[in-house]
């Protein structure tokens, strides 16, 4: 087990170490699900920062913004938002100094369309992370044939006008990428 990351999975906190967002920055959760990162993502990019939650699940949206007035996260803007449509994500071209996918490459039925997608809300040189599954674990993930293995993940990306840059430990059974976009 990695000694910086206590536990099998993500740790929100300490993963976001990589993250390298700073105070100010406007970013994104693409696939925010219930909103695990939306603490850590509005305690980095601070005050003057703003965190677009981006969900496809409509009930999920309306949680997302649940969470944010109860936990007083002012900064948070949940978004109903369709990654895998040509213009589904409600953000202006390049609007964006960072992003993040976590647990959601593998779901996605159409990669190419969803990453370019993403990738068109990101300023030149934003940093983008993606975290998914290594492997199928006792049930939990995604079965063994949806696994996107990181290889996979840099080859979908590189396409889609990212750059790779480093890759850093996410938990024992994910991987945390950090790529450019270009």
């Amino acid at each position: 087990m990695n000694p910086q990351l206590p536990g099998r999975f993500v740790v929100p906190e300490v993963v976001a170490t990589n993250f390298h967002f700073k105070a100010g920055d406007v970013v994104a959760d693409f696939g925010a699900g219930s909103g695990f990162f939306l603490k850590v993502l509005t305690d980095t990019v601070g005050p003057t920062g703003r965190v677009f939650a981006c969900e496809v699940q409509k009930n999920l949206v309306e949680k997302l913004g649940d969470t944010a007035r109860l936990q007083g996260l002012g900064n948070v803007t949940p978004l109903w938002c369709d990654l895998e449509e040509p213009g589904g994500i409600k953000l202006r071209d390049g609007v964006l100094d960072g992003a993040l996918l976590s647990n959601t490459l593998f779901q996605l039925e159409d990669k190419a369309i969803a990453l370019r997608e993403m990738r068109r809300t990101l300023r030149n040189g934003a940093l983008f992370h993606v975290i998914d599954w290594t492997d199928s674990f006792g049930g939990l993930g995604p079965s063994s044939a949806m696994v996107v293995t990181q290889d996979q993940a840099i080859d979908l990306l590189e396409a889609a006008g990212f750059i790779f840059e480093r890759e850093y430990p996410a938990g024992e059974h994910h991987y945390g990428l950090a790529l450019r976009a270009v």
